[in-house]
């Protein structure tokens, strides 16, 4: 009788923690998605019902003109394909990149691994305010400024892609790689054939984090890029703020386009992420 009071107690217990605790992540969900919601219905307000006493969260009309006299504002399809373009080569060379580094971290033995590890790491600590001046000093000695070349070069590694790798490639049995070696095969045949596909659900979330990174820069393009053709989606969206005002349902729909991509290349990948995450965490 006691113990089957006590298993009740326990499941009681249990059931009211599951309740609070859901109760709260879709506060916080809700919390995070409400502002979306509201940048996209507002994209199909009309200018004068943006910002109304009571604000009104539906459309009173539905407006649909803001999309297509915000694209013709500017050459926006050409902002788009610049960040598109841009985000896809910082993407593709952090992948590869971090890869390769992450498995010599994670499967070479060799002096000072420890500390060159450490090293790499502690480049997360610096913001990109703070290296920015002898990053353009850089690039400017290579005469990219106003290219492709200094938007990509620059950030196509990073450390947290390095330790990412490493913690994912560090729970790959040692044994697969001895017995390529024994049959002859290349350590970059080893990785190419062997290590990357097998880390592919890591490959995948940093391709998502490298790959929303790239596409939300706006400091570092502001910096060094002037000429029109170049700019990408983010330099072109703060175009819309002047000291003359802001079309703000045309903003928010400009906006709204530039979330699709971010938007569908998660969904489609969500399984590989949530997996490439959960994955390299548990590996030490």
């Amino acid at each position: 009788m006691k113990m089957r009071y006590s298993q009740t107690l326990r499941s009681t217990r249990n059931g009211i923690t599951s309740v609070v605790a859901y109760t709260l992540l879709v506060l916080a969900a809700a919390l995070a998605v409400l502002p979306i919601v509201w940048m996209v219905l507002s994209s199909f307000k009309q200018l004068e019902d943006m910002f109304v006493v009571p604000l009104r969260w539906l459309p009173h009309p539905w407006y649909f003109g803001a999309y297509p006299e915000a694209w013709a504002q500017r050459d926006f399809t050409r902002y788009f394909l610049n960040s598109a373009f841009v985000s896809i080569c910082i993407t593709v060379g952090n992948v590869f990149l971090c890869s390769l580094a992450g498995y010599a971290f994670a499967k070479f033995r060799f002096f000072g691994r420890q500390f060159f590890f450490l090293v790499v790491l502690s480049t997360l600590m610096l913001p990109l305010e703070v290296t920015m001046v002898p990053l353009f000093l850089t690039v400017k000695q290579f005469n990219w400024q106003n290219t492709y070349w200094g938007m990509i070069v620059p950030f196509i590694a990073d450390a947290f892609g390095v330790f990412l790798m490493r913690q994912y490639i560090m729970g790959i049995p040692d044994e697969l790689m001895e017995a390529a070696r024994i049959d002859g095969m290349s350590e970059f045949g080893i990785f190419t054939r062997i290590v990357f596909p097998l880390s592919r659900p890591a490959a995948i979330a940093l391709s998502i984090f490298t790959f929303r990174e790239a596409w939300d820069m706006y400091i570092w393009p502001l910096v060094i890029i002037t000429k029109e053709d170049l700019r990408p989606l983010t330099v072109g969206l703060a175009l819309f703020m002047s000291n003359y005002g802001t079309i703000w349902n045309q903003l928010l729909a400009v906006a709204t386009i530039a979330m699709l991509p971010l938007t569908i290349l998660f969904f489609c990948l969500q399984r590989y992420f949530i997996r490439g995450i959960v994955l390299s965490g548990l590996k030490g």
